[in-house]
C-alpha cells in the first residue's frame, strides 16, 4: 500500500486534537512503541492509549499546533510542534515545544513514535 507519511501524521495529530480515542487507537499496531523524555519508553497499543487517556484527563484543554510536518523516508514523517495546556490537578500551565518522528508499517499504521522536547529557555 502506498501512502504519504506526512499526511498520515497530520491525520494522527488531528485525531489527538479532537480527543478521538477510537481514531488514535486505530493508528497503532498492537506492539507499537512510544518514547519520550517525559515518560520514557513504553510498548503496546493498550499501554500507549492508557497513557493518552491519563494525560488528557489531566490536560483536556490542550491546544497543539504543528509548525512543520515533513516526510523523512518512505515510511516515516516528522513534525515540529508547540502545545499549551492546563493541569486539572494543579492548575499549572504546561507549555512544550518539540518534535516527533513517527514510523509507519506497510499498511500506514504506527510502529514507533519518538518524541523529543526542546529545552525551554
Amino acid at each position: 500500500m502506498t501512502y504519504d507519511p506526512a499526511e498520515l501524521l497530520i491525520r494522527y495529530h488531528d485525531a489527538i486534537n479532537a480527543l478521538d480515542f477510537a481514531a488514535i487507537e486505530a493508528f497503532f499496531v498492537d506492539n507499537a512503541t512510544y518514547s519520550s523524555g517525559k515518560i520514557g519508553a513504553v510498548e503496546g497499543k493498550a499501554v500507549i492509549l492508557s497513557g493518552f487517556r491519563r494525560y488528557f484527563d489531566e490536560y483536556p484543554d490542550q491546544v497543539a499546533r504543528d509548525s512543520l510536518v515533513e516526510t523523512v523516508s518512505r515510511n516515516a514523517a516528522r513534525a515540529v510542534w508547540h502545545l499549551e495546556a492546563t493541569s486539572t490537578i494543579t492548575g499549572e500551565r504546561l507549555v512544550r515545544d518539540g518534535e516527533e518522528t513517527i514510523t509507519f508499517d506497510a499498511d500506514g499504521r504506527i510502529l514507533k513514535v519518538e518524541v523529543t522536547d526542546y529545552a525551554t529557555v
